[in-house]
């Protein structure tokens, strides 16, 4: 099992945005609180300079990590918004219920099912982390995603964050 203090792997170079056939979707399997992850992700991505879009139609969630940003470390400060926000252009981190049409640097999806579009709104983001519970529903819906990214032409790779 990875450190907790590194829930994620280095950012990579950023991907051919008219080429989406083959893009990875990392899917992050098993992870024992969704929320407290993503914070961890965000934290990571913010400290490699990069901007964060996290993506949730669920609006408790989206709450729920709105507080957790504020909350979750008293060593870290990581700005955000919830969009539309009018200081989203100054804000590094994002928390959005709608696919938007300017991509950041990281895509953190929180949603239980696939975006619209997925595909094309995809191909603007340098990496995209699908976070999954351990909880079975939860991994089911994360199954369905999985093969839904796959037929559609794109790569997920499944990563066993968490371990019985």
């Amino acid at each position: 099992m990875p450190p907790v203090d590194t829930p994620m792997e280095p950012m990579q170079p950023p991907r051919d945005a008219a080429a989406p056939q083959g893009r990875t979707i990392d899917f992050h399997f098993n992870v024992d609180h969704c929320v407290n992850y993503a914070c961890r992700v965000v934290r990571k991505a913010r400290s490699a300079g990069k901007t964060v879009l996290v993506y949730t139609r669920d609006d408790g969630r989206r709450g729920r990590l709105d507080m957790a940003l504020w909350t979750f470390s008293a060593l870290d400060f990581l700005p955000h918004v919830t969009l539309p926000s009018p200081r989203a252009a100054q804000t590094p981190v994002w928390l959005s219920a709608e696919a938007q049409a300017q991509p950041r640097d990281l895509l953190l999806l929180l949603d239980d099912e696939p975006p619209p579009d997925f595909v094309r709104w995809f191909a603007g983001f340098e990496r995209v982390i699908d976070v999954v519970s351990a909880d079975a529903d939860d991994r089911a819906r994360a199954r369905r995603r999985f093969k839904t990214y796959r037929d559609a032409g794109l790569a997920p790779v499944a990563h066993e964050v968490g371990g019985p």
